[in-house]
């Protein structure tokens, strides 16, 4: 059976490694700052014992029309762009409330 590949993504310093750390039960650096999760992590989420699913925790971006290093990761991984890897089978932007009109934006951008 695969498992499915499940990407966070949305803009810098919105809860993504949080949101990681609490559903993989890893310990990544969280910081009040951009710029700490600069390369793709992965981690296994077991749902009731049963199913296991990839999460990825992807460096934070505003956009998919980038030129940083770590935002052309996080688009090439959501576009299937990276040789060896499989896109993924769900993509979950995450949003700060605090802050929506800037962050559905680029929800918008990834759903076109």
């Amino acid at each position: 059976m695969t498992v499915m590949r499940i990407a966070l993504v949305g803009n810098p310093n919105c809860g993504k490694t949080a949101l990681f750390n609490l559903l993989t039960g890893s310990r990544q650096k969280v910081a009040n700052y951009p710029g700490v999760t600069v390369e793709k992590k992965s981690g296994l989420m077991c749902l009731d014992g049963l199913q296991e699913w990839e999460i990825l925790d992807l460096p934070g971006t505003y956009s998919f029309d980038t030129e940083s290093l770590d935002e052309i990761i996080t688009k090439d991984i959501c576009l299937g762009n990276v040789s060896g890897e499989r896109r993924p089978d769900l993509i979950v932007c995450v949003v700060d409330a605090t802050n929506l009109r800037l962050h559905l934006r680029f929800v918008l951008e990834v759903r076109a």
